[in-house]
């Protein structure tokens, strides 16, 4: 299957579609947004990632036990609504961000988190939406996000089999089979055991989607592995600067360089991958010549019966094949032959 985000097609036989996912990397400055905007361009991005949502539209104000940050260390907050305080993107720059980012000649879409997101969304015209892993059970939500009639990326981190099936089906009854499938386990970071790349390619034959990997390894092994698993979208956490200190910085984030790395790494492995072909190259046509085949290698008189004294298997490829060594032993030279000359019927009677 293929679809076309903008001016990029995604899918089968296409170039792996590569997302920066700028999460609450910017540390809520504008001009840290921009500058990885910028850089994620720089190191081979095809997309970048935001999140729209405020603390009101993803979570409530609220003491209770149950709005309770479980690592109050890690997050450094004590509520959930603590923490998508400190972390979310404004959302009067998002449409300020999209420009700078298709001026560069990136796509730029967003995960939204409520209708309002949404409506908001789709007046800035975003030509894809995410659906996190938090939300893959929010059914009404994918609802109304496949009914906007764009390209619908969803992350599995958390979903069963049944929430997958569900969530698919849901969006094609609202006429859209536009459906990114990404791999993903919601563990920052995720243990490499854990991360199950043979589901990418069973993602694939149960649900005829594209398929790709949302990662949250720590490093570029696993995004490049899942290349050779046919992943044709890969979306990766993206930072200027690890040192700014966020949980997604520590937990599962590639700075500039390393993206850069994993950029290239995976368009090394996809370009290995090429295509199923026994035909040779040009070049593996001339390495022929040093194959193995039939020399004299040891003198020999004309009239004098050939025996394995007189020749063996070597390099390189100008004699007979060595398929043919029975057929010469045993037969009479027809002339004097020196030590090094490649065998040939023409030699022998």
């Amino acid at each position: 299957m293929e679809l076309k985000i903008k001016d990029k097609t995604i899918g089968k036989n296409q170039p792996v579609f590569i997302i920066a996912e700028l999460s609450g990397n910017h540390n809520q400055n504008f001009e840290l947004a921009v500058e990885m905007i910028k850089a994620a361009k720089e190191a081979g991005a095809d997309a970048v990632k935001i999140q729209t949502y405020t603390p009101e539209t993803i979570t409530m104000d609220c003491d209770s036990e149950l709005f309770q940050v479980r690592e109050k260390e890690v997050w450094g907050a004590e509520t959930l609504y603590q923490i998508y305080q400190k972390n979310y993107t404004p959302w009067e720059w998002q449409p300020k961000l999209k420009k700078i980012a298709e001026d560069l000649g990136l796509i730029f879409f967003s995960a939204p988190f409520d209708y309002t997101a949404v409506d908001f969304l789709e007046e800035m015209n975003v030509p894809a939406y995410k659906i996190a892993s938090y939300e893959i059970s929010d059914i009404p939500l994918i609802e109304y996000i496949a009914s906007k009639g764009k390209p619908v990326f969803m992350s599995t981190g958390l979903a069963t089999i049944e929430e997958i099936t569900e969530a698919v089906e849901v969006c094609k009854k609202q006429g859209n089979n536009q459906i990114i499938l990404l791999k993903c386990v919601s563990a920052y970071p995720t243990p490499l055991e854990d991360v199950n790349l043979k589901v990418i390619p069973d993602l694939k034959d149960k649900y005829g989607c594209v398929t790709g990997l949302s990662d949250h390894t720590l490093g570029i092994s696993v995004p490049v592995a899942s290349v050779a698993l046919g992943a044709e979208v890969i979306e990766k956490h993206f930072v200027l600067d690890k040192s700014i200190g966020k949980v997604d910085t520590v937990h599962c984030s590639l700075d500039a360089q390393e993206f850069k790395e994993m950029v290239k790494s995976v368009r090394e492995a996809e370009k290995a991958l090429g295509k199923i072909t026994y035909d040779l190259t040009e070049k593996i046509k001339e390495e022929r010549k040093a194959m193995r085949s039939l020399f004299f290698v040891s003198n020999v008189k004309e009239g004098e019966t050939i025996t394995e004294q007189h020749v063996r298997s070597v390099r390189p490829a100008a004699g007979l094949p060595t398929k043919n060594i029975s057929q010469v032993l045993g037969k009479k030279a027809r002339l004097d032959i020196e030590k090094g000359t490649p065998v040939s019927w023409d030699l022998i009677e």
